[in-house]
This record gives C-alpha cells, structure tokens and sequence, in this order.
C-alpha cells in the first residue's frame, strides 16, 4: 500500500438497552477514544459509523471516574470529535472500498446489534475478501460471529482470536443478562481462543484479524492495526 495517509471506517453500536434490565448500554469510551487517538495522532483519516447513524450511545458505566484514561480525559475535552461523533453515518451508506481497514469498539451493544446486522457482516466479509485488516476490542470480537471466510466457514476458525473473558463477564455480573458470552462464540466457532488475567492489556493477531480482550487492551489493538496497515 504505497501511501501514507490511512483511512480507516471505526464502526459503533446504536444499542443502548442492557438487555431487560432497564439498564443503559452502547460502547465503552476507552475503546473508541483511546483507538481513534493512537490512529489520528499517526495521521490515519476516520470515519465513524454505526448501524443507525447519528450519536451511537455512550455506555454511562463508561463515563464513571474509575473507568478514565488519558484518552478518555482527552475525549471529554474533544470537542471536535464528540460533534463528529453525534454524526455517524449509517452503515447502509458505507463502501468497503473507500476504506483500508475496519476497526470496532465494544462495550455490551454490539452483542445485541452489530453480532446480527446485516451491513456489518457484509463489510466485514468484503474487507477480509480484499485483505484488509479488521480489528475488534473487547465484547467487540462478538461481530465476527455469524461471518464467513471465502470458502464459508467461520471467519475466525482456526485463528488466533481474544476477546471479553468469562471470568470479566462474571465480574461485572452480566453473565445472565447477555444474550451469549464472547470467549464462549468464539470457542464454539472453532476460534483458536486466548487470554490473560482479567482486566490487564491483551492483544492477539493472526494475519489480518487483530483482536484485543477487554478495554485495557485497545490501545494495543490500535497500534498493532497501525503497524499493519503501514507493512501492507
């Protein structure tokens, strides 16, 4: 890829209910902000999507003291970026090749909109097809789990693969709310699964497919999805 300027499509929920817990939901901050910071800082152009377009939700847990990052401080003072981020454009109107490479935050909305969405599984698949990285943080890994390679099998079976742990699942009690756990879909898709201790920073690639296991992780995941875009 002889350039130097990236473009790279990061693509957010739109879901924002906890299952039936009258809870709220949608990404995490720390898997939005600390990516796109480590790939804008590089010079990489973003666009933002989501499957309805518009402000994705912002997981409230998320914006909770405990949980800041010096991305996520940078975030709160990011003006500009939070105005692009309240226009996200909806997945209808993405084209795989308008972009080098995909990347997807989590938080627990995915799992309830971006796991079944049709937009989504087609991108994916196009970009794999066309040997373009895809990246997933998190309970973000759960996307993968209704694409298929080329030949049709599971995009993840056989390879390297992390995401959102039992074990963390169990930690923050959302086990039973879930609608499936990420380390298990991926273990039964035949994803060659890893991890470390729960909440340290974890990050696993297998040719083009980077996924990190929870949101300490997505830095990592990010410089890692860099590295290969400028070896490609």
């Amino acid at each position: 890829m002889d350039k130097t300027i990236f473009n790279v499509l990061i693509v957010l929920t739109s879901h924002d209910q906890l299952g039936d817990t009258g809870q709220k939901t949608g990404f995490w901050v720390e898997e939005f902000a600390a990516p796109y910071y480590v790939l804008a800082d590089a010079g990489v152009e973003i666009t933002i999507a989501s499957p309805k377009g518009g402000q994705p939700p912002i997981d409230p847990k998320s914006a909770l003291p405990d949980f800041q990052t010096e991305a996520t401080k940078r975030f709160d003072a990011d003006k500009a970026l939070q105005e692009k981020l309240a226009h996200s454009i909806p997945l209808s109107d993405v084209n795989e090749k308008d972009y080098d490479a995909i990347f997807y935050p989590g938080g627990h909305g995915p799992l309830w909109d971006l796991t079944n969405d049709v937009h989504s599984i087609q991108l994916i698949e196009s970009f794999w097809k066309e040997g373009k990285p895809v990246a997933a943080v998190c309970h973000a890994p759960g996307v993968l789990r209704f694409v298929k390679d080329e030949a049709g099998n599971p995009l993840v079976k056989g390879k390297k693969v992390t995401g959102f742990s039992n074990t963390e699942e169990e930690a923050v009690q959302l086990t039973d709310v879930v609608p499936y756990l990420v380390e298990d879909a991926l273990k039964n898709l035949g994803g060659n699964y890893s991890k470390t201790e729960d909440w340290k920073s974890y990050s696993v690639q297998d040719g083009n497919l980077i996924t990190g296991q929870n949101p300490a992780s997505s830095e990592r995941t990010a410089e890692k999805l860099l590295d290969l875009l400028r070896k490609n």
